[in-house]
């Protein structure tokens, strides 16, 4: 978030090895069984891990094109995240003042980032203010 992104979906690289236990202890097997040699085959144990990255990236991608496609904004919601990302929070009055929204327009706006869990709502009245979740 410091640097700037809402959100980063988090993936657990030990569900793909739970998913694949019989492989995962095959190919450390073989790997464990050549240790002792004078040359250590490391070729089962790397191809195990490099296709589970593989496919951890896949599922990565997957939920990031979800969450893209689930989470459309307006232009005037991406400069409020853009606003609140630099600046910690916001306010109503803050926007009418960058980009002369109207306040109607904005209740609107800020309403819908919120119901998506994209900003928090603090305070009430005048004195509002959003941040990031």
């Amino acid at each position: 978030m410091q640097a700037g992104y809402a959100h980063v979906p988090y993936g657990s690289l030990e569900s793909v090895i739970e998913n694949s236990k019989e492989a995962y202890y095959l190919a450390l097997r073989q790997t464990q069984g050549t240790l002792d040699n004078d040359t250590t085959d490391w070729q089962p144990w790397l191809l195990f891990f490099l296709r589970a990255m593989q496919l951890q990236k896949r599922r990565l991608a997957g939920k990031i094109e979800r969450e893209r496609s689930a989470v459309t904004l307006s232009d005037l919601a991406a400069k409020i995240l853009d606003y609140t990302r630099a600046h910690g929070r916001v306010t109503t009055r803050d926007m009418v003042r960058e980009y002369g929204a109207s306040a109607n327009t904005l209740k609107t706006t800020f309403g819908n980032l919120v119901e998506k869990g994209l900003l928090a709502r603090h305070g009430g009245g005048r004195s509002t203010w959003y941040a990031l979740p």
